[in-house]
């Protein structure tokens, strides 16, 4: 396993020295006419990076999963430059860019990072949603980029430190929307984008891909003819993710989302589906009964593991570690268990049911929508979409000023408004690439392009990489994706019922019981982990000298939190928890 690093300098000793700090292995790979660009391996990290690859003068490393090499294979051979059959993945999405451009990544789908050194720049390319992460900086007269946060950390020239701007977006959020990271001077390449470095320090970016609304007008009476090509999209996107010849393996949670990619893959697959589901143990509310129903209506092999609150005592340190930007999601170290409980199965590829919230309206929307109905612009208690939006996140936004020390609420009076991440969705203004017409489609476009992209992709690749396994998403499928927002809204909730059309399209492969259930997600007992299992390393390391040395937080309100104090329940227990969690990323990362 590794990742991948590439560097541009002025001259090719000084990429190569830049690169060895961080780790690489080797002496990298340098095509002619190209001095000071040097592209490299880091071994013994969780990814699946390959290269160099070479085409048309240009040379490129990457992490690169394709699902549908046959369109790609075609589009080559239009232009009578058909590739080797066999080329791998990084050297045919490498071909595409470089006689198609931009074009040529927008047909690509998949998952994929991709570095390229083309004459004097080095450009980086990222997939449509996010399923994989690139990171790049600028130091010392150099452009790097890595796929790990943490060999840049190690980089000496780029002397990097804690982004407060960035703390206070991760208490917000419970991971960071947009191109900040919590290492000042590194940037995260946003989904969509080939941006374009060059070795006078300016750069330049395109968009291959984002969302447009696509909606027909009138809306048609009858649903059929969307809910149809739905269903052939889904059926398309979990057939070109199925692992070629060993069972399916699907985490299965009981919702609507994962049940469906259960069933297709049932139906689809020419080998065994194995599925798995978390329990927090039997005096707990939890939905084994729906998947346990959904295992027996498909016929899976069905396993479950339990996850003691003991178990993430003992392993929260190590799943924050594993992540290059911190995720405030309890489900972190269940997840890293169900990896290697996957892994250990013998699996190589594991489905799950993510993006059927952010992509056809879960329940996130509701407070937003509620809110646009009573909204009276000018009141004095009226709020902006954007700032609304925040609100409803309910994590730490409102309880900053109590949270943070006074120097470090001084040293954020003057840092960008937290509303610039989410702002350019939530309006029908303007002709950008953010512009969509339907309150609903902008809300579902801005959890796309946030939480979907820097929480629930990031963690689901990181993790499951961990252990050598790869997750896949049908439901972010760029096809599905756009047709959700060719969907008219009235389809996705209708009534009362969220993601009415998804449903629709399954319907008959499951059972009403599951199709109509409401959804509850996940349960989680952070309460009863954090007064039970990790209260004691909860007071060590947001009470310990380390943490007050940095002086991020007042200690007198971590510690009414810590007794229970202070933040009304049910809330509490995941402000606490984003603030461990910072707290145990930050050590990892030594910052």
């Amino acid at each position: 396993m590794a990742r991948m690093c590439a560097c541009l300098a002025t001259t090719t000793g000084q990429a190569r020295a830049h690169l060895d700090a961080m780790g690489a292995l080797g002496p990298g790979h340098v095509p002619a006419g190209v001095p000071g660009g040097e592209l490299a391996l880091l071994p013994g990290e969780p990814g699946r990076a390959e290269g160099p690859f070479t085409a048309y003068g240009r040379t490129a490393v990457g992490e690169v999963t394709l699902h549908n090499r046959p369109v790609l294979l075609a589009a080559l051979a239009e232009r009578a430059a058909p590739p080797s059959p066999g080329c791998p993945d990084g050297e045919l999405l490498l071909r595409c860019w470089a006689l198609l451009g931009d074009s040529g990544v927008a047909l690509a789908e998949g998952m994929f990072v991709l570095a390229v050194l083309d004459g004097e720049d080095l450009v980086l390319i990222r997939d449509h949603v996010g399923a994989r992460t690139l990171f790049y900086a600028r130091a010392g007269g150099a452009w790097a980029a890595c796929t790990s946060l943490r060999a840049l950390r190690r980089w000496p020239a780029l002397g990097t430190s804690m982004n407060l701007s960035a703390v206070r977006s991760f208490l917000t959020f419970a991971y960071l929307p947009g191109e900040e990271t919590l290492l000042t001077g590194v940037r995260e390449l946003l989904p969509g984008r080939v941006l374009r470095l060059h070795r006078d320090g300016t750069s330049s970016q395109t968009v291959h891909w984002e969302p447009r609304e696509r909606v027909e007008e009138p809306v048609p009476e009858d649903p059929a003819g969307h809910v149809l090509a739905l269903r052939a999209l889904l059926e398309q996107a979990t057939a070109s993710r199925l692992p070629a010849a060993e069972p399916a393996a699907v985490l299965l949670s009981g919702g609507i989302d994962s049940s469906l990619v259960t069933a297709l893959a049932a139906k689809l697959h020419s080998h065994p589906v194995h599925t798995w589901s978390i329990s927090f143990g039997d005096d707990l509310p939890n939905e084994l009964g729906y998947s346990g129903l959904v295992a027996a209506h498909c016929h899976t092999r069905h396993r479950v593991l339990t996850v003691s609150g003991e178990a993430v005592a003992a392993r929260l340190a190590e799943a924050a570690a594993l992540l290059d930007s911190p995720v405030g999601d309890p489900l972190t170290v269940p997840n890293l268990m169900l990896a290697e409980a996957v892994a250990a199965d013998g699996a190589t590829v594991v489905l799950n049911g993510e993006g059927g919230d952010p992509v056809f309206g879960g329940p996130k929307n509701l407070p937003m929508l509620v809110q646009e109905m009573h909204r009276t612009p000018g009141a004095p208690w009226d709020e902006d979409r954007a700032t609304a939006y925040l609100r409803s996140y309910r994590k730490c936004w409102t309880d900053l000023p109590e949270l943070l020390t006074a120097p470090a609420l001084d040293a954020l009076r003057d840092a960008p408004p937290l509303e610039r991440h989410v702002a350019p969705y939530l309006t029908a203004d303007g002709a950008g690439p953010y512009r969509m017409g339907h309150l609903l489609n902008q809300l579902l476009h801005c959890n796309l392009r946030t939480k979907g992209a820097h929480h629930i992709l990031t963690k689901v690749e990181r993790l499951t990489s961990s252990q050598g396994v790869e997750g896949r998403s049908p439901l972010f499928d760029r096809s599905v994706v756009d047709h959700a927002f060719a969907t008219p809204p009235s389809f996705k909730l209708r009534g009362t019922a969220e993601k009415w059309i998804l449903k629709e399209a399954v319907r008959d492969l499951l059972p009403d019981t599951v199709v109509d259930r409401p959804k509850s997600g996940m349960r989680v007992p952070v309460q009863q982990w954090l007064t039970g299992p990790l209260r004691e390393l909860g007071q060590d390391l947001l009470l310990g000298p380390r943490s007050r040395q940095r002086g991020l937080f007042r200690p007198e309100t971590v510690r009414a939190w810590l007794r229970g104090e202070g933040a009304l329940l049910p809330r509490q227990g995941g402000k606490l928890w984003l603030v461990l969690t910072l707290e145990l990323w930050l050590r990892s990362y030594d910052v």
